[in-house]
């Protein structure tokens, strides 16, 4: 009876041990006992363009990018695109009056902080000519940004400031001296 009597008090001694079991461990938990919600991380903004000019006496000035407008410029022969993102599958084209594409020598250094996109031009644009700046799709009908989102096609029309120049007549022909 003894041995009943152990085994019994042992029985119960486990089955309170299992009973009671490890304390749980506590999770994190706001001030009145509810869990804290993760929030997602917000998502970037979307590209931004900006474009500038080099002014012969204020450095680099803004032009108005709004698409109803066609503001007025100085003769500058250097233009600067920025972009708040990098771009993939882009191009960036100037256009004269008659939609030509300028000839320009251009250079581009992208970074974490976006785009920045130059266009040296081997003469001033000429005054009182429209120009309109294109930036569309390299290949295919859509470019993107850095993280695949879709950018829309960007054209800005300005203007330079001045009277329209008058283009230079052709040289004269060289009179023939008539032999005697």
């Amino acid at each position: 009876m003894r041995l009943l009597r152990v085994g019994l008090a042992a029985v119960t001694c486990c089955g309170a041990l299992v009973l009671s079991g490890c304390p749980d461990k506590q999770s994190a938990t706001a001030d009145a006992g509810t869990p804290e919600a993760v929030q997602a991380p917000a998502a970037p903004p979307p590209a931004r363009f900006s474009l500038g000019y080099q002014a012969p006496d204020a450095g680099l000035a803004e032009i108005s990018l709004a698409p109803d407008e066609k503001p007025m410029i100085e003769a500058t022969s250097t233009l600067e695109l920025r972009n708040s993102l990098g771009l993939r599958n882009y191009r960036v084209r100037l256009f004269d009056e008659a939609e030509r594409a300028m000839v320009s020598d251009d250079d581009v250094e992208e970074s974490d902080a976006g785009l920045v996109y130059r266009i040296n031009l081997p003469q001033p644009l000429r005054t009182g000519f429209e120009y309109t700046l294109v930036v569309d799709a390299q290949t295919g009908s859509a470019f993107t940004d850095t993280l695949g989102r879709d950018v829309e096609e960007l054209r800005a029309t300005f203007q330079v400031a001045g009277e329209k120049e008058k283009p230079a007549p052709p040289p004269a022909p060289a009179k023939k001296k008539k032999r005697k």
